[in-house]
């Protein structure tokens, strides 16, 4: 691959909608994304990839803190994938097939700020 950049895909969903999927339901997710990430990874374009947890706090600029990241938002982030790519439209094209999608969530891809 010549010269390729990094880009974070970010998984995001809508947080109202409740689901509760049964064993199958979260069996048949986790495979789908084991598939998925396991495709990038065999094109050698796979940098890293994490799920996030539900819990956290947020700092805000007035030094207060909330409980949980998503106290005033109703979007989730659920996790990121970093990938290899030659520019943002094949990085476009790894985030297709993303198992977040299929539930009518989201993948924001993003380029990281070169200082050098």
């Amino acid at each position: 691959m010549k010269d390729s950049q990094e880009f974070i895909l970010i998984f995001r969903f809508d947080g109202s909608v409740k689901f509760e999927p049964t064993p199958e339901q979260l069996q048949e997710s986790a495979q789908q994304w084991q598939t998925w990430i396991g495709g990038i990874a065999s094109q050698g374009k796979l940098v890293a990839t994490n799920q996030l947890d539900f819990t956290g706090k947020t700092l805000h600029a007035d030094a207060s803190v909330s409980e949980g990241p998503y106290a005033e938002v109703k979007e989730i982030v659920g996790g990121y994938l970093i990938a290899k790519a030659e520019n943002i439209d094949e990085a476009l094209k790894l985030a297709q097939g993303c198992p977040v999608l299929f539930f009518g969530g989201k993948v924001e891809v993003r380029s990281f700020m070169c200082f050098n």
